[in-house]
């Protein structure tokens, strides 16, 4: 799984992006959603397993592999 980034979209909300395997980006969301629950309130978690050709362009690029510091 890669970290794409995160993004302060105000009010105290952080959306976080990753790039990965279905499976594999799925589980990495579980372990975020359950880290974020213990320490604040959770929104939402959303997985788009394929997106569409259209849809891959407006979505940010791979910026650094999970693990790296900024």
């Amino acid at each position: 799984v890669t970290l794409v980034g995160k993004e302060h979209v105000g009010g105290g909300l952080v959306a976080v992006l990753v790039r990965g395997d279905v499976g594999a980006v799925k589980a990495a969301t579980d372990a975020g959603a359950a880290a974020a629950e213990r320490v604040g309130e959770l929104v939402s978690v959303h997985v788009i397993p394929r997106p569409h050709n259209e849809i891959e362009g407006i979505l940010p690029k791979v910026k650094a592999e999970i693990g790296e510091s900024e």
